[in-house]
């Protein structure tokens, strides 16, 4: 099993091998992003608009918490795929063990202050006396299993990453599909409201968390969990956080977006223009989670391949995926320029509301069809291990040129300032990060003619 999943992602055209990874891994991420959409369009439906502006106060806190998931499980997801490919398969075992010891500490010193300063978080996230209610009735059930969203979501990476792409795609699809099904049942048969989305979150994250462990304790596992390997190694430990810290840093940035962000939505349009970002993040992380399914695809092949010594596998690999990720990017797009009012009729019924949104979409997506090459080039990097261009491209969107746009832009413009202060991050990210990749080509193609 283990000759045949390095023979194919070192021999096997590029074209089909990505198919191959990229379709499960998008499923996966599409998953991530339903478990957050399927909430909002129930309890938008089923509790009111004033539920979503008090889910939408979460983003901060669920952010900063799973971006400590993200540091270890795309750091050591990307670690595995590096050794594999250099026939390291022992140092790849020992990231995993790494992995999981890392995962529980982390949790343990992040869920707690969360829980006990969570009142004076939520008035800072620019909560009201009308939000902040909902906003804690959700988060006291979800912070606590945050552990369980993290080895979820941290060793589906490494599942794919190892070799099992559709197996990861399953296990990811096992939890959603609960969620779906329990969603309803909490918030409609039994009354529960907002708390009742949060139990069905974390009921369908225990499941899907118990199936991903599982397979890396089974035979079948190209890598598998062993004792020795359960203690930190420092060495390791570097390993994994030299990759992990850029979508550690980039979801870190998004918490602390979402924090200026909904200040500055509820300064200039009240509690209802923060359930409208809380529906087009929902959109958005749509959009944004297929391209980096699609990227995530990417990185076991880039990975495996670079670490190989093959740079035209690497580089043709590559194409394909920005390719790709534009014209998904694209249609978004177009989506939202022309059914901006039915896609959000989608979350409420609510006609303040759907105003609201409906040009916040509008605006905010203006400048989406340039986000895909943007991901796509900072996983890139991200996949090969170059850690600080990953990390300055990944903050460059989130937070470099976002948070100066939305100081800025709002006291001239008002609410439409807010909703224009993306996509001027857009176009000037994906500036930087396409200068980056020529540097990086023009290098590559020098010191092969030396």
């Amino acid at each position: 099993m283990s000759n045949e999943i390095t023979w194919r992602l070192e021999h096997e055209k590029p074209g089909r091998l990505l198919l191959n990874y990229a379709v499960p891994a998008v499923v996966g991420t599409m998953v991530n992003s339903l478990y957050n959409i399927v909430d909002r369009m129930y309890i938008g439906h089923g509790v009111g608009s004033l539920a979503i502006s008090g889910l939408t106060l979460t983003f901060p806190i669920m952010m900063f918490l799973q971006a400590f998931g993200m540091l270890i499980g795309a750091g050591a997801a990307a670690r595995v795929s590096i050794f594999l490919g250099k026939k390291e398969k022992d140092k790849a075992e020992n990231v995993l063990g790494n992995a999981l010891i890392l995962t529980f500490i982390l949790s343990f010193f992040t869920i707690t202050p969360s829980l006990v300063f969570l009142k004076d978080l939520l008035v800072w996230f620019g909560g009201s006396e009308n939000t902040i209610p909902y906003a804690k009735d959700y988060l006291y059930l979800v912070i606590p299993a945050n552990i369980l969203t993290s080895l979820s979501f941290g060793f589906n990476s490494i599942m794919r990453a190892s070799g099992y792409p559709k197996k990861a795609m399953f296990t990811m699809l096992i939890g959603a599909v609960l969620n779906i099904i329990l969603d309803p049942i909490f918030i409609f048969v039994f009354d529960m409201g907002i708390r009742g989305a949060a139990i069905a979150t974390v009921i369908s994250m225990a499941v899907s968390a118990a199936f991903v462990l599982h397979h890396f304790v089974s035979k079948e596992s190209l890598i598998r969990f062993r004792k020795k390997y359960f203690k930190l190694d420092w060495q390791i430990i570097g390993h994994i956080v030299s990759i992990g810290i850029s979508p550690f840093a980039m979801q870190l940035g998004g918490s602390l977006v979402n924090v200026v962000m909904n200040n500055s939505l509820y300064t200039y349009g009240g509690d209802l223009a923060l359930g409208a970002n809380g529906i087009i993040v929902s959109v958005a992380l749509l959009l944004v989670m297929l391209v980096i399914g699609i990227s995530q695809g990417m990185q076991p092949i880039i990975g495996f391949n670079y670490g190989a010594g093959h740079h035209h596998r690497v580089m043709e690999t590559l194409r394909l995926v920005i390719i790709t990720s534009t014209g998904v990017m694209g249609l978004g797009w177009l989506c939202s320029v022309f059914f901006p009012e039915i896609i959000v009729k989608g979350f409420t019924s609510d006609q303040e509301l759907i105003a609201i949104t409906t040009n916040g979409l509008k605006l905010n997506f203006s400048l989406l069809i340039v986000v895909g090459s943007q991901i796509t080039i900072s996983h890139f990097f991200q996949s090969i291990g170059v850690a600080w261009k990953t990390i300055l491209l990944s903050l460059s969107r989130q937070m470099i040129f976002l948070i100066p746009a939305l100081f800025i832009l709002p006291p001239i413009f008002g609410l439409n300032g807010v909703w224009l202060a993306a996509p001027l991050s857009d176009g000037l990210a994906t500036v930087t990060a396409w200068s980056f990749l020529i540097h990086y080509v023009m290098k590559k193609k020098k010191k092969s003619r030396l």
